[in-house]
């Protein structure tokens, strides 16, 4: 994972603060290739909040305070909305190639 301890773990603070403590962040994409160079930070949120307009305020409370602790990166959000009946296929890669953090 190309994500140093300190990364991951503002990232999960992070998301638990916007988002609750009972929400869950997964890494995907070509950060979690060790390999691979660059890449923006792909990001699955999982979140038991039901308000579609609470879920929006907190993704957006998520990228600003996500900028103020790792700088100025692209950043890729998925936000798994509760209820949702369809989900695009990257949501099934997120959940079975990412690493929770």
């Amino acid at each position: 994972m190309r994500l140093s301890p300190e990364q991951q773990h503002a990232i999960h603070r992070a998301v638990v603060e916007t988002f609750g403590p009972e929400s869950g962040v997964w890494l995907f994409g070509s950060r979690t290739d060790d390999s691979a160079r660059g890449g923006d930070i792909d990001l699955l949120i999982d979140t038991p909040m039901r308000d579609p307009d609470r879920i929006v305020q907190a993704e957006i409370a998520l990228r600003a305070r996500l900028e103020a602790e790792l700088g100025e990166q692209k950043i890729d959000l998925l936000v798994d909305y509760p209820g949702r009946r369809r989900h695009p296929p990257i949501f099934q890669v997120a959940r079975e190639e990412g690493i929770p953090l």
